[in-house]
């Protein structure tokens, strides 16, 4: 059976909904609403894309604490099949925990992360998990992984977010083996060193049978016979919280890729489901079905 397989720590968000400001120190503030969320990231996708059907695989760390128990059921109710990388009998808590504070003008975050070392056991631990995907989500760190899968066929998406030491000299082994790159427009101008979507864009073609250049709410920019093309984002979708809104496209692309959909579908699906997660607070609130999924592609095929 194929299936899609990635790495990475699994975030617990604490949102604190509706609070008129960030208190300062010895201050205390009430918020409207509270609520415990799956946060984003590899995890975050992983839960999109079985959410659309395809069988998921996430290697992650998970503890006895009750933050990973209520990451453990969140990926076994949205049918992801969880890794544990965690040592048996490891203390503490392994997961990313982070206060969320929404006010009316923006958001505070405050995290708990707990290092995690990268050991030769550890890669051999996750190529054995990864092993026969049909496509695997890259993450920075595990590139002996990637080699080998590379080798054996598998496809490879890259996504990251941003760094300022954003460069191809940086990247360029990550981005030699992978299949798709999937950056925003600050992250295409930054490792492009161009000053539109459409230069970046004729530069990511030259290491990309199909580059692309996600444009936030105004949709993406792909390269189709030779002119760049924009594909519009669902008009429909009013957005209320941003937050995961890479995940949610990288799913959505994802899911194309795994059927075999022409790439400009692909990316019309990823519009889709990034552009429905943004309609609710919190990473994985607002999500599609896979049928939804497909009658919006029907129905925005012109887009």
């Amino acid at each position: 059976m194929s299936f899609l397989a990635s790495v990475g720590v699994t975030n617990v968000d604490l949102m604190y909904v509706g609070m008129p400001r960030v208190p300062q120190e010895g201050e205390e503030i009430f918020s409207q609403d509270f609520r415990v969320l799956l946060g984003g990231g590899a995890p975050g996708t992983a839960v999109n894309a079985a959410r659309l059907g395809i069988p998921t695989r996430l290697a992650t760390y998970l503890g006895s604490d009750l933050f990973s128990g209520f990451a453990r059921a969140q990926f076994e109710q949205n049918g992801v099949s969880p890794y544990n990388l965690a040592a048996e009998g490891e203390t503490g808590i392994p997961v990313n925990v982070t206060s969320a504070m929404l006010t009316p003008g923006d958001r505070t975050f405050a995290t708990y992360c707990k290092p995690t070392a990268i050991t030769d056991e550890l890669l051999e631990r996750i190529y054995t998990m990864s092993k026969g995907a049909k496509l695997v989500q890259m993450q920075e760190g595990f590139l002996p992984v990637y080699r080998k899968l590379h080798e054996e066929g598998t496809i490879l998406i890259f996504d990251m977010g941003w760094d300022d030491e954003l460069s191809f000299e940086k990247y360029g082994d990550y981005l030699r083996l992978a299949d798709y790159y999937t950056p925003n427009t600050k992250e295409a101008l930054k490792i492009t060193g161009r000053d539109t979507p459409e230069e970046a864009l004729r530069v990511l073609a030259e290491y990309f049978e199909h580059p692309l250049v996600k444009l936030d709410k105004d949709g993406c920019l792909i390269l189709e016979d030779g002119r760049p093309r924009l594909l519009r984002n669902i008009p429909e979708f009013t957005c209320k919280d941003s937050t995961g809104a890479g995940d949610a496209f990288l799913a959505g692309l994802m899911y194309g890729l795994y059927h075999g959909y022409p790439f400009a579908d692909c990316v019309r699906f990823g519009n889709i489901t990034g552009g429905k997660s943004v309609t609710g607070v919190g990473c994985l609130t607002e999500y599609v079905q896979e049928s939804e999924l497909l009658a919006l592609r029907e129905k925005y095929k012109d887009l």
